[in-house]
This record gives C-alpha cells, structure tokens and sequence, in this order.
C-alpha cells in the first residue's frame, strides 16, 4: 500500500511551492511519487512540469472520459501529476473536485495501475468543507501536514485544519503528521510557530526559510530541486522529505477557540514591535558605518 499524506495551507502561503519540491526531493530519493492538486486553480503540478498546466479530472469528467492518459501526466523525475480541477466559474462547489478526483481515480483503479510508493494530495486550507475536508473525512490520508508562516490569517487557518482534524478523529479521520514553517526569516518567527504548536499539542517537522532561490526557480516554471539540486534550500527540501518518510507521529492537535487564538496572537505583539526596532536599530546602525 503507498503511503498517502495530505498538505494543506492557507492559499498563497507557499503550500504548492513546497509540496511540489517535497514530491521532487522524495523522487530524487528513489520513490515513486503521485501528487493530486485539489485546488481549484490548477496549478499544484505546473513546476514539475516546466510550467506547463495539464487537463483535470473534471475537465475528463465533462467529456465524458476515461482514458487514464487524460488523467495522469508525467513530471520531473517520472513523477505522476494529477489536477482535480474545479467548476466551470459562477457554477458549482469547488469542492466537488476532490470528491470526483478521488471517486474517478478509485473506480479506473488508477491507484493500483501506477502504484506509487507515495500519493501527496495538495489542499487548499483556507475552507475545510466536505470536499476539501475529504483526504481527512474519509481516512484515505494516512498523515495530514499543514504550511504556515507566523503571519494570523495563516495560523488561524492551521488552527480551523486542527478543528477539522479533532472532528472527524472518533470516525477514522486523518492525524496530523505536523507543521511545516513555511518562508521563515527570523528566529522569532520560529518562536511563535513553534509557541502555537506547543499549545496546540503538535509539533513543527521543519522549518522552511525564504529563499530568492525558490523564486528564481519558479521563475524558470521548475522547482527547487530541479532548478538549483545544489542550493542550501534544495538540502532544506530533501531533510523534509527525510523526515516525512520516516516520520510516524499521528498527533491529535488541541486548537484554540477563537477568542483564545485572538488573545494568544496579541501576546506576540510586544514581541514583534520590540524585534522591529531591533532589526531597524541595526540598519540605520549598519548604515552610518558605511
């Protein structure tokens, strides 16, 4: 049986960006890899693929097809790329598309045709409704990763996951393998990730740092790991992969409440403020010297 994770992310955090890398580094480690986009916007494959976009499972569904070479693509490394796609704009649940995804690629036996060693579904975080919930719902992962930054709105999407994760718990749901600290820049930042998981009962797996090598890369339409195999930040992606292999902890987070998440957050406002002077401090300083 492959071995399935899901990772999820508030939009915009870099959450394709990394788990596309995470699919490049654990093929560059000799697995055989399957990553599912269930994004709408279709584009959690495109740099393993140089840039280029393929059909999704719906666009086959409203064609009323089932040639599997419709569904599954090859990217970097002979890894297998699948987009679910979503509703036609204005009409539909975007949801929809994973539950479709998944229904076509367990009815065609896609799963047991190519066999990968690893299925990384890639989800949108922001909304964890039926069909975006459904890698968690149903089971079908076998670890739940989530991407942050130390910015609110992406915590507090990692914190409505860890709801989702608690309510579906008693039913066979999913458990969170961790958290991956996403564009990092500072210790502080570090700090106040690794504060939230210590209070949430879970726990930060790595931490990713900004890089203008990541963008470089998706510049050229290609990942880290292909784009820049020798950069600092390609070794950062292949230590996850490591640790995403031979990681066996199922956590069982405790997300705040709202109003506590909103107290927890002002906590760390003295902190920011006072490091923001610090790092100003040491410009102006850095820059009288020259």
């Amino acid at each position: 049986m492959p071995k399935q994770i899901a990772i999820y992310g508030k939009g915009g955090i870099g959450k394709s960006t990394t788990t596309s890398n995470l699919s490049a580094a654990l093929s560059d480690l000799g697995y055989s890899v399957m990553q599912i986009g269930c994004d709408p916007k279709n584009d959690s494959t495109t740099t393993l693929r140089k840039g280029k976009s393929i059909p999704t499972v719906l666009d086959t569904v409203r064609k009323r097809s089932s040639d599997l070479d419709e569904l599954v693509h090859e990217g970097y490394n002979g890894i297998y790329c699948i987009e679910a796609g979503g509703p036609e704009p204005g009409v539909g649940c975007a949801g929809r598309g994973i539950i479709a995804a998944i229904e076509l690629l367990n009815t065609n036996g896609v799963i047991d045709e190519y066999d990968p060693d690893i299925i990384i579904y890639d989800v949108l975080g922001d909304v964890v409704c039926g069909g975006f919930a459904m890698p968690i719902r149903k089971g079908i992962a076998d670890q739940v990763y989530t991407v942050t930054s130390s910015d609110y709105m992406a915590i507090y999407a990692v914190n409505n996951l860890f709801k989702g994760i608690l309510k579906y718990s008693n039913n066979g749901g999913a458990l969170l393998g961790g958290v991956i600290g996403n564009s990092i820049k500072s210790s502080l930042q570090e700090d106040m990730i690794k504060d939230f998981t210590d209070k949430t009962d879970s726990d930060v797996i790595q931490f990713v740092p900004r890089s203008p090598t990541v963008t470089r890369c998706e510049l050229d339409g290609v990942t880290t790991i292909e784009g820049a195999p020798d950069s600092e930040q390609a070794e950062v992606y292949r230590n996850l992969a490591r640790k995403v292999i031979d990681n066996k902890n199922k956590f069982l987070p405790t997300p705040f409440d709202n109003d506590d998440l909103s107290d927890w957050a002002s906590g760390w406002i003295n902190k920011l403020l006072v490091n923001e002077k610090i790092e100003k401090d040491n410009i102006q300083e850095g820059s009288s010297g020259i």
